[in-house]
């Protein structure tokens, strides 16, 4: 298997525009960090982000695994770029003359998206927590490790997304296309659930549903994180209302993002094995 992942990292290294994108992508959950220098001072009004409690543990896994998450379009362009460039260079063809079998290729894409998704969350934890440790009011250790399930969620959606991404670029073989199906795909489910609720369901039945769609599944994994914040219940109880959310990562959401995950590696792999290269 190290050989395999060896294999695509020294690819990804020769490619300029790959090497870009990943430190652009890495620059970008740094860059989390600045949000704790926003300070507005006019007057009376004074308004500065990190003591509103958003790097507060253990709030900060859940606030920053679903804001990051938004960053992997940028790896995502890596990967649908990185099968692209197989088959215009022809790489493809010459690693399975070389002697690489079909499963060990699609295997060796596969090493590298686990590897982009884990790296990602590892980054995560350590930039989470350092900013916890300087601007959080809760330092105690039981206090600070919890909640780190959402970690867990976000390589389990990381991982989902990148082998979507692996299967489309297999697919379409460009990755301008690939990138355009995966928008298309979006709307195709926005509609879905557009149509489910104006013919078929209530709000409920039809969020049931779609929570087995790909991308939505991916979503639901780390619920929105704003409304759990303080002074958010406390402007809720103010004027009368109620907020009562469960923000828990639940443990059947993770196994359909990795059924998903599953089938498109599957999908990859048969797609390969079917085509004459």
């Amino acid at each position: 298997m190290m050989r395999l992942l060896q294999l695509e990292l020294i690819k990804l290294g020769s490619n300029r525009a790959s090497r870009v994108l990943i430190v652009s992508y890495f620059l970008l959950l740094t860059s989390i960090a600045l949000v704790a220098a926003i300070k507005f001072d006019l007057g009376p009004v004074k308004f500065h982000l990190a003591e509103m409690g958003i790097f507060n543990f253990p709030y900060i896994w859940h606030f920053n695994t679903f804001i990051t998450a938004f960053f992997k379009l940028f790896l995502a362009i890596v990967i649908v770029s990185m099968m692209a460039n197989e088959y215009s260079n022809k790489t493809i063809k010459q690693n399975l003359i070389d002697g690489l079998s079909k499963r060990e290729f699609v295997l060796s894409k596969f090493l590298t998206v686990v590897v982009f998704a884990l790296v990602s969350t590892l980054f995560v934890f350590v930039v989470s927590l350092l900013l916890g440790l300087v601007y959080s009011d809760f330092n105690e250790p039981a206090i600070i490790f919890s909640d780190l399930e959402f970690l867990l969620a976000f390589f389990v959606k990381l991982m989902g997304f990148f082998s979507f991404c692996l299967f489309l670029g297999m697919l379409v073989k460009r990755s301008a296309f690939a990138l355009g199906f995966l928008i298309i795909w979006q709307i195709v489910e926005a509609m879905a659930r557009g149509m489910m609720r104006w013919k078929l369901f209530d709000a409920d039945t039809t969020e049931a549903v779609m929570a087995f769609f790909p991308l939505q599944a991916m979503f639901n994994l780390i619920k929105e994180p704003f409304s759990r914040l303080e002074a958010v219940q406390t402007v809720a109880d103010q004027v009368g209302q109620k907020i009562e959310l469960d923000y828990a990562v639940q443990w059947y959401e993770l196994l359909i993002v990795l059924g998903w995950t599953a089938i498109f590696v599957y999908l990859s792999h048969a797609l390969l094995k079917k085509r004459d290269l």
